[in-house]
């Protein structure tokens, strides 16, 4: 009997993965696929990826899903992308080739950018897009680009370049072609949502558009070279599927019609959509949101105020989010830099084999430090190595920094707000581990809850996509899909957790700035 799905796209920064999902908001029984990619370094602090190879992936899965599920194109109501959110991609909308690589949003090589738009525009960008200046964001990626590519600038003012974040180079290549698109200048569907849009730091967040004023300021990047704006649950649709892709939807064309950024689309996927709900996505790094529903909280703790979603043009619900860059890639580092282990699920098991750290403590700034701290000259620490501190003391220090990382976080997300969080839902790679949410637990006292489907990310943006077309007909629909797989509570005495935590503190302080007391190592000279 056939059964009508929605199709999720969740492009991240490992890897690709499509996925299928039910009404009752449960996996298609096999329906995903996952393909990871290959990260380029090609200078200290600099990060990219081939955007050709990200769209081959994205395909493949595609192809791989219904292969595996013989789940006909016709049973598919709509189609929704998320993505690793800051990350940008130049192409030329004619030919479809991009200029560079990708720069991902780890990549730090603006941080000159950023110093000069803190000391001189700091009050002016915090105001309208509610972030606090970080190379983290695209719009210096962007006017990074247009300073160091020979030639793009006068491509970009005639047409031949667009500049987008991942979500819009997915969609463009979707809609390729498509007679159905509303922007057939560039051939493809070049939109956006808010939620993406929010992240660039050129979109203002009260009138829910770009920012020509900081565009100015920001190297004069060309707003016309922009994606279009649109809400993420778009019942307009964005675009159909083209000629690209048409072999694998049998000819069919579907709606593209749900867009959010990846973290937005976790906190949806965990029916966080009730006002002080707080997720947190254990990924490659660690990202912490908090619903705030209509109001716009203006973080004096070091948070960022950005848009969670919208289901209608010209409004949105907002979220303040704590950021944090590099948690689950320090357990990728154990793996293949310091190869301390194997596979990535070893260690757990090396972990619990240490009653504690031995004083050990790991500061994961390997791309410096987002929030609270917002230093991107901080730089990776292991401190309190003794002569009895061995491979097991270390991987529980990598374990234990995640939950620090996210406490710092919560905290000034209790400070913003005046309450209290006694719940936060867990997603992600690394919540799997036991040991880690326990210990997030008692780190944070609250309560930590891992759901039932844990690809969050990937069920959030199938929401957003299946609302539009009315597969569900409402938000209180999709929140009752979602149920709790295990539960942790606190067990560690106020005594433990305030001395632990207190190293931590201390830790961190000593990470702070270091890539300016040896600028020469990071090419900062």
């Amino acid at each position: 009997m056939s059964e009508r799905v929605v199709m999720s796209i969740d492009q991240g920064t490992t890897g690709s993965r499509v996925s299928l999902y039910k009404h009752d908001g449960t996996p298609y029984p096999n329906g995903w696929c996952y393909v990871e990619h290959s990260q380029s370094y090609p200078k200290p602090g600099w990060v990219e990826h081939d955007p050709v190879k990200i769209w081959l992936n994205v395909k493949h899965c595609i192809r791989n899903v219904l292969d595996k599920t013989g789940v006909k194109p016709g049973e598919i109501v709509a189609i929704g992308v998320t993505n690793q959110r800051e990350t940008v991609v130049a192409w030329n909308p004619k030919t479809g080739r991009p200029v560079s690589n990708a720069i991902v949003w780890q990549d730090r090589r603006t941080a000159k950018l950023v110093d000069y738009l803190r000391e001189n525009f700091l009050k002016d960008i915090v105001e309208k897009t509610g972030l606090i200046p970080d190379s983290y964001f695209s719009s210096t990626k962007i006017w990074w680009m247009l300073e160091n590519i020979k030639g793009l600038r006068e491509k970009a003012l005639k047409g031949e370049v667009v500049f987008g974040t991942v979500d819009t180079w997915i969609i463009w290549n979707l809609t390729n072609g498509s007679r159905d698109i509303q922007t057939p200048e560039y051939k493809g569907a070049f939109v956006t949502d808010y939620s993406n849009a929010s992240r660039t730091m050129l979109f203002n967040i009260h009138g829910l558009m770009w920012d020509e004023g900081l565009a100015e300021i920001q190297g004069k990047i060309p707003v016309e070279a922009l994606a279009i704006p649109r809400p993420s649950s778009d019942k307009e649709v964005y675009g159909w599927t083209g000629p690209e892709v048409s072999s694998l939807f049998e000819g069919l064309s579907k709606p593209v019609t749900g867009d959010a950024g990846d973290q937005q689309a976790a906190l949806l996927g965990q029916a966080g959509f009730e006002p002080y709900d707080v997720k947190c996505t254990y990924g490659t790094g660690n990202f912490i949101l908090m619903n705030t529903a209509g109001n716009k909280v203006h973080s004096k703790s070091g948070l960022l105020t950005t848009i969670l979603y919208s289901v209608e043009p010209g409004k949105a619900v907002y979220a303040l989010e704590g950021s944090v860059f590099i948690t689950g890639a320090a357990i990728q580092w154990l793996r293949d830099g310091l190869k301390i282990i194997e596979v990535s699920g070893e260690v757990n098991p090396l972990a619990e084999a240490a009653e504690d750290t031995g004083g050990t403590y790991f500061v994961p700034a390997f791309t410096g430090l987002g929030a609270p701290y917002w230093d991107p000259y901080a730089r990776g620490m292991i401190i309190g190595l003794t002569r009895g501190t061995g491979r097991r003391h270390i991987a529980r220090a990598v374990l234990e920094s995640i939950a620090y990382l996210t406490c710092d976080v919560v905290e000034a997300m209790s400070n913003d707000t005046g309450r209290r969080v006694e719940k936060l839902k867990a997603d992600g790679g690394a919540s799997r581990s036991d040991f880690l949410l326990q210990f997030q637990s008692d780190i944070l006292n609250a309560t930590v809850v891992r759901p039932f489907v844990q690809e969050t990310t990937s069920l959030g943006v199938a929401y957003l996509a299946g609302l539009a077309v009315g597969f569900w007909r409402s938000i209180s629909e999709a929140r009752k899909n979602w149920r709790i797989e295990k539960e942790f509570s606190p067990r560690m005495s106020r005594e433990v957790r305030e001395r632990l935590y207190d190293g931590w503190k201390a830790a961190v302080k000593r990470s702070l700035g270091w890539a300016m007391e040896v600028p020469w190592a990071y090419g900062y000279e």
